[in-house]
């Protein structure tokens, strides 16, 4: 059955005037409401406004106008049931075949700084969802738009099979158009149950509903009996891992995304060109200099054996020279803001090695998730960095301006990575990581093996903690190792015996006061 009739109303102009022109040209009646109307007349093209086809004005304020027997009796109606079309031909009521639809702009509203929550009940569309899920549960008959990016491949079919849109398309459109309305919905839950009465606003809302749209589909999880599957938000975070491009190689594994989100979100953190590299789950070397291929050697000189099959990332443009370096190396995954076109030529050679440019940006998930038995841990993104003006010195001896360096460069580093967490450090770039184990003491010898096998000196290192030291045999252990300098949390019921150790040896050490598991 022929398209006949269009009701347009949109809050989303994109695109909109050149969809009704292609609509007209192909003998499709048009009716709109408010300023869809009046900017498609402004066109040229011919519009009937809903108010004058209803016999209905619109009312309070524009928002009573589509609610309207004439207009969702024409959508609902099963044309496959004789009482259905009967009972439109007593009523005079025509059939509307297509239904042009998206919401007033709720999420933009409430993202501005200065929006409050009269500005947020006013943005929150009533006669927009209501069309679209009565014109989406009458797939059958109905065919519903409620993105731009869907009209060329509307005007398309419509032109080729005189405006008859196949059941599948109708039912792909269907299914976009439910998901949006459930998105549109729970952005106001959220919003809504996230204030009280006298618009204070919390952190958490209290029904949180997530949205997310499949990416794509993987080969597997973590392991090969588990399958997988990678979603991203439907607004996705510039700069993230899901606003990915992939240039060249196989595709992304489980793995491959997971290990890509830490290396990549940890590079961003730095100002100066960067090198991370990360092998399951953990960076095995991180270094900063003047320019990425110096950052990487030096970086990848950390732990040469771990970085094989690692995943690097480059918070800097990745160049020819860089690129002939890392190819040298079995890599799974490169990603950078940007490749030369030499970086390109020469990682081509290399068919299989994953190729992602991200943009760089410093932003961060509104929360992070983790999922338990029966529900989901929540919690707010570890983004937190200090300054120098902010590490408490508690020793005799006094950082050097070099240390203090460091000691910024080491406390970035040990957010990454896993708890209870070491990092040997020193002039931008690690020297022995020790991750994951149970005890810190642990973490400490392990961070001193990796250094000694590199063949790193650490007799001027800087060492961080993630968390403190719970007794002073964490702190002996890298200090014998060659530490001069060591950064923690403090926080500790005997921070006075770890002090106390320190300065029995002389060493510098500062409290930063920030404690970062990672789990």
């Amino acid at each position: 059955m022929a398209i006949k009739r269009a009701l347009i109303s949109v809050s989303d102009k994109t695109g909109i005037i050149e969809l009704a022109q292609g609509l007209s040209q192909s003998g499709i009646a048009i009716l709109s409401t408010g300023g869809t109307a009046k900017l498609l007349q402004k066109a040229g093209i011919t519009v009937t406004e809903v108010s004058n086809y209803t016999g209905f004005p619109e009312m309070l304020d524009g928002r009573v106008k589509t609610l309207h027997p004439k207009i969702h009796g024409g959508i609902l109606a099963c044309r496959d049931l004789p009482e259905h079309m009967q009972a439109l031909e007593q009523a005079n009521i025509p059939t509307i075949d297509l239904v042009v639809i998206n919401l007033y702009p709720f999420s933009q509203t409430i993202a501005k700084p200065d929006s409050n929550i009269e500005d947020a009940i006013e943005n929150i569309d009533i006669g927009g969802p209501t069309l679209i899920r009565a014109a989406a549960k009458n797939y059958q008959h109905v065919t519903v738009v409620t993105n731009p990016e869907d009209y060329a491949c509307l005007l398309t079919e419509i032109k080729s099979t005189n405006g008859a849109i196949g059941l599948e398309h109708r039912f792909k459109l269907a299914q976009k158009a439910f998901s949006h309305t459930a998105s549109y919905d729970s952005a106001i839950s959220n919003y809504l149950t996230a204030i009280d009465a006298n618009n204070h606003h919390h952190v958490f809302p209290d029904r949180l509903n997530v949205n997310f749209s499949m990416r794509q589909e993987l080969r597997y999880g973590e392991n090969p009996h588990q399958a997988a599957a990678f979603y991203g938000e439907l607004t996705p975070l510039k700069g993230g891992i899901a606003s990915y491009t992939q240039l060249q190689g196989k595709a992304l594994s489980f793995n491959n995304i997971a290990d890509t989100d830490t290396a990549w979100e940890c590079v961003k953190t730095f100002d100066n060109p960067a090198c991370v590299i990360v092998k399951h789950a953990n960076p095995c070397g991180v270094a900063i200099a003047d320019t990425p291929l110096a950052a990487y050697k030096l970086a990848f000189t950390t732990d040469t054996t771990s970085a094989f099959g690692g995943i690097i990332a480059f918070n800097r443009t990745l160049d020819g020279p860089t690129a002939e370096a890392i190819i040298t190396q079995f890599v799974e995954v490169i990603v950078a803001p940007a490749l030369t076109d030499e970086a390109k030529q020469v990682l081509a050679q290399k068919v299989n090695i994953r190729v992602l440019t991200i943009p760089l940006s410093s932003g961060s998930n509104q929360f992070d998730f983790k999922r338990v038995g029966g529900g989901m841990l929540a919690q707010t993104p570890d983004n937190r960095n200090i300054t120098t003006s902010e590490l408490k010195v508690v020793t005799k001896v006094q950082p050097t301006p070099q240390q203090l360096q460091d000691f910024l460069f080491a406390w970035r580093v040990v957010k990454f990575v896993k708890s209870n967490a070491i990092v040997f450090c020193e002039n931008g770039q690690t020297l022995g990581i020790g991750a994951g184990q149970m005890s810190r003491v642990d973490s400490a010898r392990i961070a001193t093996i990796k250094a000694q096998q590199a063949a790193l000196a650490l007799s001027n290192s800087v060492v961080a903690s993630d968390a403190f030291f719970p007794f002073r045999d964490g702190l002996d252990v890298v200090v014998e190792a060659g530490a001069k300098a060591i950064i923690q949390p403090g926080g500790s019921v005997r921070d006075a015996e770890v002090i106390a150790a320190a300065d029995e040896h002389g060493v510098t050490m500062v409290f930063s006061g920030i404690r970062h598991f990672r789990h």
